[in-house]
Order: C-alpha cells, then structure tokens, then sequence
C-alpha cells in the first residue's frame, strides 16, 4: 500500500507552469497566527441532551503514544471535554497498539501523530511512519473485530506519519496543504447545499436538532479511498494541494496538484469495524492564539455547527447512528 500512495501522488502533482491554476496560485499560504496555540477551556457550546448518562458511555482512548500534536490536556481538551459532557469515557493511551492495550476500547481516536525524526520540530521531508507494522497489524485486528477507529491526519508532516496506516484500510493521504486557486485561502466551507458535504447519517443526526449544513475547515489535506467508503467532506472545484519540502515554506516552484473532488471527510468499514477519516484536525478543536485570543476551531463563529458534526461523527462511531 505504501508503493501505492507514492504512485498516485507522482501521478497528480502538476508543475506549476503546466497547472491550470498557474496563473492564479501565487502561495501566500501561511499559519493562521504566531504560536503559541493553546486550547480554549472557556468554549461551552449549546448542544442537545447527552446521548448516555454521565460516565456510561463507550470508553475512548485518544492515542498519545506517537508524538500526537493533538492530546487529552493539550490542544484536543476542548474535543474531550465535549465527548465527556455526551457520556463517553475518554482517556489517554500511553502505550503502543496491540490486542491488549485496544482491547478496552470501543473507539480510538488517532489525532495528529508524528514519527520521532519529525517530533520536535523538524517539520521537514520525509515525514515516515508513526506507526510499526505490528501495531498497524494489531489495529486492522481490533477494527475488522467492532472496534471503531477515528483517524484525522492533517496537512505535512501528519499525513506522511499516519500514511502507511491509512493504507491498511485503503485510504491514500497526500500529505499535502489544502488551499484555493490563489493557493492563500487558509479555510473551507463545506455545505449541504452545494453538495461539499454530503448526506450521511452523519449530517442527518438523529434528528432536526442534530442535523448539519455546513462544517468548516481549517487547510489540512486531502485523501482518497481505495474500496467501498462513503464521502462526507468533498473538496470543491479549483481546490489546489501544495507539497512543499518543509512545512509552511512555498514559493512558486512548490509542487502541486488540482484537487477538485477529493476528500477531507469520509467513512468506510471493514469486517465489523466503522472507520471515519478526516484530513484536519482543527476543525475538532477550540484553540486561541496571541495577546487576542484568536479562535481556531470550533470556537470560530462561523464554525457554530462543528462541534455537533464532532458529536454525530463519534455517535456513527458508537453504533447510535446507522452504517
């Protein structure tokens, strides 16, 4: 699976001066502020009535084993603070996957995983893998038995680590940075409306209170699926995908590729096990950056339905809503 991600890659990256969005993508695509991001324990949005008792829901373990840039006490306390109001149990995993330590989980969440060459920093290619191949034996295991996986792996170096695990249940992340045909647009909008976010049971909900027209993003990837998977997030026409060698350095000679009609956002299973894939990861989050505090995340006004999307995603995962 791996040879198989590089080849498509190779095959749809495009120069620059042969790109139909050439004359347009000039990257000015920069982080959205200076570090550092901490999250927002002060985001308490309205939600619906928790869907199990306080402490009785499934149990779910956010992965911590692997370097993940997104944690329980860190930039994902927000994400687990929601869950936690909901019902679920939510805890760290600490240790590496295998039958044992998956073994307590109906849900594992894997956010933003880095190989240890890439940890500190070093956001520079090649971005390998998080993950040995006995620990994505072990998952494929766990998932194709019920277990339900939550993989979101955002742009460079996220995509590269979590790679060669995507491949085991066929999806082929690019690694790259999401962006528009000026190649500086930083967010996303995906609508009911327009067909970016599709019908799903996910934006259905279990009803009126819970159903979803709009998500947003913030850059990320892209990805597509090889084998049965159902889009959720689908990017829009003249979306460009830039690859540049160290994270958040373009210039004109950066590679890049059209990335009209791949994905942000899908859902697959295999054997007995629900998987949903997402290429970002703030989207999840609520985070404040800088003396003012900007959000980024679910705390964007603009992102007021993001939060209830994070419920109806882990409630396809608990089996509450329908495959």
């Amino acid at each position: 699976m791996k040879l198989a991600v590089c080849v498509i890659v190779a095959m749809l990256v495009i120069p620059p001066a042969l790109s139909a969005q050439g004359s347009l993508c000039r990257p000015t695509l920069a982080p959205r502020a200076a570090p550092p991001q901490v999250p927002d324990m002060d985001f308490n949005p309205v939600l619906p009535a928790a869907a199990f008792g306080a402490g009785q829901g499934p149990r779910v373990l956010l992965d911590e084993a692997h370097n993940n840039f997104h944690t329980v006490e860190g930039r994902y306390a927000p994400f687990v603070k929601i869950l936690r109001r909901d019902g679920f149990i939510v805890e760290p995993l600490r240790s590496r996957f295998s039958g044992e330590t998956l073994a307590p989980a109906k849900i594992l969440v894997i956010a933003n995983a880095t190989a240890d060459r890439n940890k500190d920093g070093d956001w520079t290619l090649p971005t390998p893998s998080a993950f040995a191949p006995e620990e994505i034996d072990a998952l494929r295991r766990w998932v194709s038995n019920g277990g339900s996986l939550f993989l979101i792996a955002d742009h460079m170096p996220f995509g590269g680590a979590s790679a060669d695990l995507a491949a085991a249940f066929g999806v082929l992340l690019t690694n790259g940075y999401a962006t528009d045909a000026t190649c500086g647009a930083d967010e996303f909008l995906f609508q009911r409306s327009d067909k970016t976010l599709r019908d799903h049971p996910i934006s259905r909900g279990r009803g009126a209170r819970e159903r979803i027209d709009s998500v947003r993003t913030f850059t990320g990837e892209a990805f597509r699926v090889i084998g049965p998977a159902t889009p959720l997030l689908v990017l829009a026409p003249e979306t460009v995908l830039l690859f540049p060698s160290e994270a958040w350095k373009f210039s004109d000679a950066t590679p890049r590729m059209l990335a009209e009609g791949l994905w942000q956002g899908a859902t697959l299973t295999r054997g007995r096990g629900r998987i949903a894939v997402f290429g970002e990861a703030a989207m999840f989050s609520a985070q404040v950056s800088g003396p003012q505090r900007r959000p980024m995340g679910m705390n964007v006004p603009a992102a007021a339905q993001n939060p209830q999307f994070l419920l109806n995603v882990m409630h396809w995962l608990a089996g509450l809503l329908p495959e």
